[in-house]
């Protein structure tokens, strides 16, 4: 494991996966996937198979918690994000996962990137679904799994 996540956070976790960009962890007990991000920039098509996988993995179980590990990125990538927040998340919520917890870099134009994004997303998508999702920031692996 890197640096990012300790095994003190993830003890009650097992490994699902782990490909060139993405570590995916998980607690059936707990009803929990982590996915950790391991670059700094991870494109788009490779960000699409590692969470259709993540996908394969969420409707054979019964999670509930999707903790998504961004600390490693350095590169914000709109379409993306987008693909991520209006179609993966809502085929989840499908299956059950509808607490999301996040963990983004330190950059705090990072976060600010996010804000934007999520505000042209929520307008060009009018029928979005995050009035039926539990969202929230968090700063460890601990604290969202906590939280």
């Amino acid at each position: 494991m890197n640096d990012t996540l300790h095994t003190s956070e993830t003890q009650d976790f097992e490994l699902a996966f782990e490909q060139k960009y993405v570590r995916v962890l998980i607690s059936p007990e707990l009803k929990i996937v982590i996915c950790e991000l391991l670059a700094d920039y991870i494109p788009i098509e490779d960000f699409k198979e590692a969470f259709h996988q993540i996908g394969e993995i969420v409707k054979a179980g019964n999670y509930e918690k999707f903790i998504f590990d961004k600390r490693s990125l350095r590169a914000f990538h709109q379409p993306t994000m987008e693909w991520y927040f209006i179609y993966w998340k809502k085929e989840m919520l499908e299956y059950g996962v509808k607490t999301h917890r996040k963990i983004l870099p330190d950059e705090k134009w990072f976060e600010k990137m996010v804000q934007i994004a999520k505000a042209q997303i929520l307008q060009n998508y009018p029928d979005n679904i995050i009035d039926q999702l539990d969202i929230k920031y968090c700063d460890t692996i601990e604290e969202a799994i906590a939280k």
